[in-house]
């Protein structure tokens, strides 16, 4: 009976492409990401390709195990048997939408942190962008970290935006 699953699980790993749209139940949780069954072959949803959420806890905030989901094949490799699956492939990524709509524009953010480089100022619920010290220190050149405070709500004009490295470059304003 194993022997026959071994053979299902091989024959569903060989049928798969990339870029293909599956069906398929979580079968295991860990802390790296989640496997997904797809007739008797596991395959792995890394934990970055879960979501498009930029932070959450653990993989079980987002799936949990007997869930069924649908994937994105990302990756095939029938020598080693693995294959990797994205959950999140099937929908936009929020941070596009978000430079078409507001490259450009002055927004309301909330303050999440102030470190070395500059502070954090949250601007969507996916994600957050940096206000550079330098320009923190050009307004209080004494104190800059204390120019803002964590909760401190401000409005931010948002000058940059880099898709790939995930990063949003904003300006402080009046």
């Amino acid at each position: 009976m194993a022997e026959t699953a071994d053979r299902d699980g091989r024959a569903v790993l060989e049928s798969l492409e990339r870029g293909q749209v599956c069906k398929g139940v979580v079968s295991s949780i860990e802390r790296f990401g989640a496997f997904v069954d797809i007739g008797g072959f596991h395959g792995l949803v890394n934990a970055a390709e879960l979501t498009w959420a930029h932070h959450f806890d653990a993989v079980s905030d987002i799936v949990e195990v007997g869930q069924e989901v649908t994937i994105v094949v990302l990756d095939v490799d029938v020598e080693r048997e693995r294959a990797s699956f994205s959950l999140k492939a099937l929908y936009p990524d929020p941070l596009e939408e978000f430079a078409r709509v507001h490259f450009g524009r002055v927004i309301t953010g909330r303050v999440e942190g102030v470190v070395r480089i500059g502070a954090f100022i949250r601007v969507h619920e996916n994600f957050a962008g940096l206000i550079p010290m330098h320009e923190l220190a050009e307004r209080d050149a004494d104190e800059p970290e204390s120019a803002l405070q964590n909760g401190d709500e401000v409005m931010v004009e948002v000058v940059g935006i880099n898709l790939y490295g995930r990063r949003i470059l904003l300006s402080l304003r009046s």
